[in-house]
């Protein structure tokens, strides 16, 4: 599978079928990470995690507090995309696959800014 990142006319395909979007509470300045999935049906997101609680952050009732984060699964259906928007008050979207983190910037290899960035699976081409 492939992760598609669409912005500003411009797709960048990743080939990746896991990986963890970071990104800074514009309000409490503080980290918040999902590990998500590539999946035929869609982006799967698997685990959800919060350094704190507040402005528009709460954690779930169901979310546990370890090693500082609030950690939950949460429970929805595969999505065809996720559009990632930027107020340009908190930094940038980052994505990290294998420990390794990296703006949308330095992906797509032009500043972002706050112009939308648009993640899907990509199509699935079979060979003839």
């Amino acid at each position: 599978m492939s992760l598609c990142l669409i912005s500003a006319g411009l797709t960048k395909t990743l080939a990746l079928a896991a990986f963890t979007l970071v990104w800074t509470h514009s309000i409490e300045k503080v980290d918040w990470q999902e590990d998500w999935r590539v999946t035929p049906l869609g982006l799967e997101l698997v685990e959800a995690r919060v350094k704190g609680s507040g402005a528009g952050m709460e954690p779930p009732e169901e979310a546990r507090l370890i090693d500082g984060w609030f950690q939950w699964r949460p429970k929805r259906a595969p999505m065809p995309q996720v559009v990632l928007g930027n107020s340009g008050l908190a930094g940038e979207w980052r994505l990290c696959m294998g420990g390794n983190c990296r703006t949308l910037s330095a992906i797509l290899g032009h500043p972002v800014g706050v112009h939308i960035t648009t993640m899907r699976a990509c199509e699935q081409r079979v060979p003839r």
